[in-house]
């Protein structure tokens, strides 16, 4: 078999059926960002899969030109959220203020869509607030459910909507954080919310946000689970078309620059006029338009050339590197850029789950953050550049040391 024929190519929207155009970028065929090797699979046959970034020629969606079966992505799945501190802390400040918003309490019922570990639900069982995650990976929904988080492992669609209407009700509030740009059948995962949201009901979804991604060249958050690339103009008929709408959105700082959207069923509240203000802001910039694209395709070219050139300067001044986070971006990122075991010579990553592994495609060992410390590589190659702060705050010892972290977006620099 070969790698193409294990992906599905995509030539029309998955959203409105028109035809895909681009490319907009083309980073070759890779590996799934987050099927980690094993140690007794170092030698074996390792699929690869176009990872090419197309938009609709009609309504504008982003996304890719092939789709590889959500199974083989999520079932058993390396990442778990409460595994950064940042991002607890950026859950637990979004739960207490959807409660506060929308009055949550005892009565109501919360859904959150792919839930990980428990980590956001967890802020709204301590309110006395009953809710359900559902979750597809089988090793997380069990941690979730072990912390007592209770959790249907399960892929949501129409048919997991049923399932939890029959059993509990529907929901006044459904959370999806990095989940909708997930889901291939776009427009059967938006039905189910429909279908499950109370007639006053409110879902909200975060997911990184085009613009910001193609104006920092953030071409890391492209990896095969992420199938969609959203920006507001094709979200407006994508939710009209099931009778919803778009009443609301935040821009938040996550991820290197997301939005937060939230749903309604149709004519049940006006939208406020930040969802205006976010249209007008990509029409503004250009966002959609194929002179758009060409400039962050040319960006993103120039930007591969300079990471792997300033990877071979290290090495050429006989330094050593190390990378931090064996995270999906960094797998994008070091196949895209060409940069392997023969330049890095580890990569420490904080989850356990991970350590003892090898990144995909580049083959290069995954070790215990402790690591760093004892090694002492001259340079860190931060692959999880978007929790920097955390990171480099967590680091003092190693920065003390002499070590230093190579940011490699927007342009190559060091901190400190």
């Amino acid at each position: 078999m070969t790698e193409n024929l294990m992906a599905m190519s995509q030539k029309a929207c998955r959203s409105c059926g028109d035809e895909l155009v681009g490319p907009i970028l083309d980073l070759g065929n890779q590996p799934l960002a987050n099927r980690l090797i094993r140690d007794n699979q170092i030698e074996d046959f390792e699929p690869r899969f176009p990872l090419c970034l197309m938009h609709c020629r009609k309504c504008g969606l982003i996304q890719l030109s092939h789709t590889v079966d959500p199974k083989m992505l999520f079932s058993d799945y390396p990442y778990f959220s409460s595994n950064s501190e940042a991002f607890l802390k950026h859950a637990k400040m979004a739960a207490q203020s959807y409660i506060e918003e929308y009055n949550l309490d005892k009565n109501s019922f919360v859904v959150e869509i792919a839930s990980n570990d428990g980590y956001l639900l967890k802020n709204i069982l301590g309110n006395g607030i009953p809710c359900l995650g559902i979750e597809p990976a089988k090793n997380i929904a069990k941690k979730a459910e072990d912390e007592g988080v209770p959790t249907l492992c399960d892929f949501f669609s129409k048919k997991t909507a049923e399932k939890v209407i029959s059993k509990y009700g529907r929901a006044d509030l459904i959370v999806g954080n990095n989940v909708f740009a997930h889901v291939p059948e776009v427009n059967n995962f938006v039905q189910a919310v429909k279908r499950l949201l109370t007639k006053s009901g409110r879902a909200i979804f975060e997911f990184p946000w085009a613009l910001a991604m193609m104006k920092n060249l953030e071409f890391d958050t492209i990896y095969h689970e992420h199938i969609f690339y959203f920006h507001t103009h094709p979200l407006v008929p994508l939710f009209a078309k099931h009778c919803l709408q778009i009443v609301k959105i935040e821009q938040i700082p996550i991820h290197g620059g997301s939005l937060r959207v939230h749903i309604a069923h149709k004519d049940t509240d006006s939208p406020d006029p930040s969802v205006a203000n976010i249209l007008a802001e990509e029409t503004h910039e250009g966002l959609g338009t194929e002179e758009y694209y060409e400039k962050f395709r040319q960006e993103a070219l120039d930007l591969k050339c300079k990471i792997a050139a300033e990877i071979r300067k290290i090495k050429q001044s006989g330094n050593k590197i190390a990378a931090y986070g064996a995270s999906a971006k960094g797998s994008t990122l070091l196949n895209f850029c060409g940069i392997g075991k023969e330049a890095i010579e580890f990569v420490v990553d904080r989850n356990v789950n991970k350590q003892g592994k090898f990144t995909p495609g580049t083959r290069i060992p995954i070790m215990p953050i402790a690591e760093l410390i004892k090694k002492m590589p001259d340079v860190t190659l931060l692959l999880t550049w978007n929790f920097a702060e955390e990171i480099l705050s967590q680091q003092k010892d190693y920065i003390h040391c002499g070590g230093k972290f190579l940011i490699p977006l927007p342009t190559p620099h060091y901190l400190p």
